[in-house]
């Protein structure tokens, strides 16, 4: 199968980055007082990122222009996809905002700062620990008198730690109610209590109103569990899918032959590769055979014939049964 280098920047960026489903997420989840000044309807995605290289393993980040209080500004997502939280978050976030702010000096005639509200997504299951304030990390802020902390900058993000919403407490259309709680669950360990989860995500999909958004944000959602989970099996998937519908299984069938062809033309890639690096044709000869047989396994393991496995591979019929015994 095709799997994802980053999986969790990958699904936030495919997920958030999409401008209705962020539209979605900041009308429900945006403090109200600040939704009552914000117009949704300006939202821009802008393209950059702002985070340094080193990090962008555990972060992630998107920015929207928009209209705040009818004036130009910003909404900056950091999106931590680490299971445990990081400290000094405030001074990070704050590094971040000065690129954004001196990028749009950059591009602007105006020596004007726009405005931006910092916000900080997090999944992971240990607690957020983290001060939302800058002054909440700097040494004896609390003890020093009003004389020194007025030449100190001080803001505050919002943070959204989406391990302690229930699902009564999570808010939103279907769509985005999948994904926020495929986000909160991904690092549960017990394997069988994620098969349970996924069961019940493969279900809601059956109530999205828009369908083919929703079989979009589906191979998504199946390719981002697939590489992040270990455990399961792309065969389990497939029998859970089947379980909700008959239509869902087909189109999960559908799903894993396309991810496990692109899994084949990787491995052949490789084997090239490895073929003309040792200068030997059996290299790449082996590379392509030993793929042929693990994508053969994968249809096979899926249920599909033994036709279709041998017209998919190019593996014959005998070499096939071989396989099956």
């Amino acid at each position: 199968m095709s799997l994802i280098h980053n999986p969790h920047d990958k699904f936030f960026k495919e997920t958030f980055g999409d401008v209705g489903m962020a539209r979605s997420f900041l009308k429900n989840y945006l403090p109200q007082e600040i939704l009552a000044l914000v117009d949704l309807e300006t939202i821009l995605p802008q393209k950059d990122s702002y985070i340094d290289q080193e990090l962008q393993e555990s972060f992630s980040d998107l920015l929207f222009q928009v209209k705040i209080h009818k004036n130009e500004g910003y909404l900056y997502f950091l999106f931590e996809h680490k299971s445990y939280p990081s400290q000094g978050i405030a001074l990070q976030l704050l590094k971040y905002m000065v690129r954004i702010w001196e990028s749009k000096l950059k591009e602007s005639k105006t020596d004007k700062l726009p405005l931006i509200i910092p916000m900080v997504v997090y999944h992971g299951q240990e607690k957020w620990n983290s001060s939302l304030k800058l002054s909440g990390i700097i040494d004896n802020y609390e003890q020093l008198p009003n004389a020194v902390t007025q030449y100190i900058p001080e803001y505050e993000y919002i943070l959204y730690d989406l391990s302690t919403y229930t699902d009564q407490e999570m808010v939103g259309n279907m769509l985005l109610l999948i994904i926020l709680r495929t986000m909160r669950d991904i690092f549960i360990k017990d394997t069988e209590a994620f098969h349970n989860i996924l069961h019940e995500l493969l279900i809601s999909f059956e109530r999205v109103e828009d369908q083919e958004k929703g079989m979009q944000f589906f191979e998504t959602l199946i390719r981002y569990i697939l590489s992040t989970r270990q455990d399961l099996e792309l065969e389990r998937i497939y029998e859970i899918a089947k379980e909700v519908s008959l239509e869902r299984g087909e189109v999960m069938m559908t799903i894993a032959e396309k991810l496990i062809m692109e899994g084949m033309e990787k491995g052949l890639k490789k084997g090239r590769e490895e073929g003309l690096e040792k200068g030997r044709e059996e290299g790449l000869e082996k590379g392509r055979e030993e793929t042929k047989l693990e994508v053969a396994r994968n249809l096979l393991g899926l249920g599909i014939e033994m036709d279709k496995v041998a017209k998919a591979t190019g593996l014959s019929e005998e070499e096939i049964r071989k396989l099956m015994n």
